[in-house]
């Protein structure tokens, strides 16, 4: 680190790393050094844009750079795995986008060798960072419903089906369990513990590569179910609500809450008002930097046991999941 920021390095040059750039720009413990893509004139755009010093035509130049601490991997979901590798092996900490990799085998192998170099390693699940997140965690341990009974949470948009977008695109590890379920699955972990998966449906792209809307019912610790949902051809609710003995809580947008709203029995439910700064990435960053600085291998609210535990959860959902009777969407819909 330098002037007591943590220098960051962006493996590729997607909408998600416009917005981490665009919050690293907004967390002054942060400071973007270098931009690499697969193609030279992609990665001169990009540092154009945020006015990165320098850029580069291939990943492992960045990845050996002097003057990058921490490296952000924004590529596609099957490049996580190489690419992490990679900048762990040339020493650097790695802040990687969920998920984390494509299965468990894979991100057993990211935390092996992130303990092996002795390098911080973190999926990069931003909800666990909002203010209104930890609120909802904060009322819950301190018993503001109760013991818990149930939960629930989706996460569904209506996106038309094309199989060169990344969501339904297999070769780009696409589908929504993966790229939209996984923060549902994430939150049943945070609240329960080592879920069960009890049963799940899978309705399938029209080629059939992909799933485009996963229910899952799940069950965690003392016996507290949960039902989870994420669809990528169906707008869903999108909230979160945990079930307690005494009230319950509801978050809406659940994957980027601003909010909680705390119901008792018999009182007016109490709303509490918990915005994120910016574009919400900065609580994240500034997590990042934070463990980088104390020496951490690992951040305490995303450990890599909970990435490998979610990691297991998705392979299982996959492996039992059934398909429903009218197992592919229409092919005409959104065409």
């Amino acid at each position: 680190m330098a002037d007591g920021a943590t220098r960051w390095g962006v493996i590729g040059t997607g909408g998600i790393a416009h917005s981490l750039v665009e919050a690293l720009r907004a967390t002054p413990t942060a400071r973007v050094t270098a931009v690499a893509s697969r193609s030279a004139e992609r990665a001169r755009e990009f540092a154009a844009v945020w006015g990165i010093p320098r850029s580069h035509g291939g990943y492992e130049d960045l990845a050996h750079s002097s003057d990058v601490d921490v490296v952000y991997v924004a590529t596609p979901h099957p490049w996580h795995h190489p690419h992490t590798l990679m900048c762990l092996n040339a020493g650097k900490h790695v802040l990687v986008e969920k998920p984390m990799a494509l299965n468990a085998l894979q991100v057993a192998e990211m935390t092996a060798a992130a303990r092996s170099n002795g390098r911080f390693l973190m999926e990069a699940m931003w909800t666990r960072y909002l203010p209104a997140y930890r609120l909802a965690r904060e009322l819950v341990a301190d018993g503001a419903i109760g013991p818990l009974r149930s939960l629930s949470a989706e996460f569904g948009i209506n996106v038309p089906f094309d199989p060169d977008h990344r969501l339904f695109n297999a070769d780009l590890g696409g589908g929504a369990l993966l790229d939209l379920g996984v923060y549902p699955l994430a939150l049943a972990g945070d609240f329960l513990g080592e879920l069960t998966v009890v049963g799940a449906t899978r309705r399938l792209s029209p080629d059939r590569m992909v799933d485009t809307h996963t229910s899952v019912l799940v069950r965690g610790r003392d016996g507290v179910s949960g039902t989870l949902g994420c669809a990528s051809r169906s707008a869903l609710p999108n909230r979160a609500v945990l079930v307690g003995a005494e009230g319950w809580l509801e978050m809406e947008r659940a994957w980027a809450p601003t909010g909680v709203v705390l119901h008792r029995d018999g009182r007016e439910p109490w709303a509490f008002d918990r915005p994120y700064r910016g574009n919400g990435y900065v609580h994240e960053a500034e997590e990042v930097a934070r463990c980088v600085a104390e020496g951490l291998s690992e951040s305490p609210d995303m450990p890599w046991s909970e990435s490998l535990r979610l990691a297991r959860l998705m392979d299982l959902v996959r492996d039992v999941g059934v398909l429903a009777h009218d197992a592919a969407d229409g092919a005409s819909a959104g065409r």
